[in-house]
């Protein structure tokens, strides 16, 4: 008589974050963790008790692996197994083989998403390079801060000893620029107000920010929206994420030269791992465009605080997304090819958050 298995028969494997399956001699599926359902898109209660076969279709590596544990006793430990699942989803795991001495199951499968693992060392790397990048504009707000009173004072001087009414004019917008510069400096060094911490929907975010690129770009700019309407409200700063998604929704519509199309996407993300913590729900955000993609050698810097692609650009938009983004435990990644690039800024759903669906977005 085969086995059965409820969540309860392992209580402490049901906590784990990583997808274990539990096998017998002829390789039938007795028991899956809730990270394996999640992981594998199946219900425990539909796939007991079938053989792995029907599972994972297309003859994978696993089986080579499982029937050589079976038969040699000893585990296993395969770092780059690539799993393909129905519709045409391709899953990349490392994966842990361990045989085990029982009366009704003989194989412990555990898999790791090495997706999740090269986004925790991501964000480590952001992390450090945030640092850095907090330094660096330390160090040159100190060096564009000194000379800066002095440019708007001397051009003060030269106005009032210029005779002609209209020179003066060049004079006025050399201390308006400088007055610019030291607003943008006292902003980037002291934040202007506090944190304003409270429910957020996101589709509120994304609407005020797609509203003020379609002013800004009002007639060959194409806004598309793809909202999942069942979304729940974030704790957060409001402001600091409509200027966050500004940010970079703008950077997508210069990139256009406001020709062309962005799309605003919205998604529920489960189980995933932000800033070292494990979620059970994020939300994330796709804004995506049709421009000519991102250059190279801009790729790995695009961060970073000055850096642009553009000569009028002040390299200071994404970098301060980027921030924003990491005060609320999110992460924001980019892939960029020519013709489509795609910025998802995944932002963690506290379990108290669920209570409040977003009940006002649209799709279009």
């Amino acid at each position: 008589m085969t086995a059965s298995f409820s969540s309860q028969s392992f209580p402490g494997l049901d906590l784990l974050s990583t997808a274990v399956l539990i096998v017998d001699r002829d390789l039938s599926l007795l028991y899956a963790n809730p990270a394996a359902e999640n992981l594998f898109a199946f219900s425990l209660k539909s796939v007991a008790h079938q053989k792995l076969e029907r599972i994972f279709p297309g003859k994978p590596a696993l089986f080579a692996i499982l029937e050589q544990s079976i038969q040699s006793r000893l585990g296993y430990h395969e770092n780059e197994l690539v799993l393909e699942m129905p519709h045409n989803a391709t899953l990349k795991l490392a994966c842990v083989v361990t045989p085990v001495e029982h009366d009704h199951f003989d194989l412990v499968l555990e898999f790791r998403q090495l997706d999740q693992q090269l986004r925790i060392a991501r964000e480590e790397k952001i992390l450090e390079h945030q640092q850095l990048n907090r330094e660096l504009i330390r160090n040159l707000a100190h060096e564009i801060k000194n000379p800066l009173g002095g440019i708007r004072g001397s051009a003060q001087l030269l106005e009032r000893e210029l005779p002609q009414n209209e020179l003066r004019e060049y004079t006025q917008v050399i201390v308006k620029e400088a007055d610019r510069l030291q607003a943008l400096m006292d902003r980037l060094l002291t934040p202007s107000r506090l944190p304003q911490i409270g429910p957020v929907n996101i589709h509120e975010v994304l609407e005020r920010a797609r509203s003020l690129i379609i002013a800004e770009f009002p007639r060959t700019l194409r806004i598309r929206r793809d909202y999942d309407t069942s979304l729940p409200e974030i704790i957060g700063d409001k402001e600091q994420l409509i200027q966050a998604i500004l940010n970079v929704t703008r950077n997508a519509a210069q990139a256009l030269e406001g020709n062309g199309e962005i799309r605003l996407v919205t998604r529920i993300a489960r189980n995933i791992t932000l800033a070292k913590h494990r979620y059970r729900h994020a939300i994330q955000v796709e804004i995506a465009d049709n421009g000519p993609g991102i250059p190279e050698n801009l790729k790995e810097k695009i961060f970073y605080p000055l850096v642009s692609g553009r000569n009028s650009g002040s390299g200071l938009g994404l970098s301060l997304a980027q921030n924003f983004i990491n005060q609320h435990q999110g992460i924001i990644e980019f892939d960029s090819v020519p013709g489509n690039t795609r910025f998802t800024i995944v932002l963690p759903v506290r379990n108290n958050e669920l209570a409040n669906p977003n009940l006002h977005a649209r799709k279009s």
